[in-house]
């Protein structure tokens, strides 16, 4: 049954045994050093610890767990990890060890809104949830990881700019519809003020991209849901459906990405597989797949 918890609510926090366990402040250079490893993939958890700087989370109810080989000795070494919030997110975490994570998060069930990241990961742990008799709103089980370094080579549309706090309302009302497009169901459902505040961080931080008509309406908009110095990853990929079908995506799509390279050298996305009218536009931008993600509604 669809738990209808948003991924900007914190969820409560649980706890765990065996060689997972809940990270604790000693364990920050550890999850840095296993994030670094790939920073497109983990970009979501990079950019995590470079707001709080910690591997215990600030957010309320929130935890990241480790998976330690050899645990019985010295502690062990931290080998994969997993944010556990409104959403589940593994870190270079192998096929065997999703398991354990798994039924980690299966012992101590609370509602979820989503988990997502390599699919092997993803599809791992909720074999050992779906075992726990656990079950999803949907599987999207093939998401093509895309990424681009540079600026783009398609010629941008430079009426993208990133939004201002006076676009506030627009940008909100555009926001609300793509999320309703992409999960099926209304971000004000997990509190609207939540949806508020979320929306008015990413403008503020200057993450929000966007173009409107003279009277203020949405044409395109784009977030950059992750930012780190290294890679960032583009989010709520959104045309009004005015506008559609007039060959517009291409443009706006080479402008995100230049707005972003102002942050960090790496632009990454992640698309569902049969989204070919997406895949196209991104690959005419100049993205190239390098890994698979998926994703699990609740």
């Amino acid at each position: 049954m669809r738990s209808r918890v948003a991924p900007w609510l914190a969820s409560r926090k649980p706890a765990a045994s065996g060689p997972v366990r809940a990270l604790v402040h000693e364990d920050t250079d550890a999850l840095r050093a296993l994030v670094a490893r790939d920073p497109v993939a983990n970009v979501f958890i990079d950019s995590l610890l470079t707001q709080g700087r910690s591997a215990v989370p600030s957010q309320p109810g929130a935890v990241i767990l480790g998976f330690f080989d050899n645990f019985e000795h010295d502690g062990g070494e931290l080998a994969a990890a997993c944010w556990v919030g409104s959403n589940v997110v593994p870190v270079e975490m192998t096929a065997s060890q999703s398991a354990y994570f798994g039924r980690w998060i299966a012992a101590n069930w609370r509602p979820h809104a989503s988990i997502f990241g390599p699919a092997g990961a993803v599809l791992g742990m909720m074999a050992e949830l779906s075992a726990a008799g656990i079950t999803a709103h949907e599987v999207r089980p093939s998401q093509p990881l895309l990424a681009i370094e540079g600026t783009s080579p398609f010629p941008a549309n430079r009426a993208l700019t990133v939004s201002r706090s006076g676009q506030f309302a627009e940008v909100l009302a555009a926001a609300a519809a793509m999320f309703e497009e992409e999960v099926g169901y209304s971000p004000f459902l997990g509190g609207e003020e939540n949806y508020r505040r979320r929306v008015a961080w990413l403008i503020n931080r200057g993450h929000s991209f966007s173009h409107c008509t003279s009277g203020g309406e949405v044409i395109f908009k784009a977030d950059l849901g992750a930012v780190t110095i290294r890679a960032t990853q583009i989010q709520g990929v959104w045309m009004n459906p005015r506008f559609r079908g007039r060959g517009l995506s291409n443009g706006y799509m080479a402008a995100s990405v230049n707005l972003a390279q102002v942050l960090a050298p790496v632009t990454s996305l992640y698309v569902n597989d049969f989204n070919a009218r997406a895949r196209a536009v991104y690959a005419k931008v100049g993205f190239e797949q390098v890994g698979t993600f998926a994703t699990v509604l609740f």
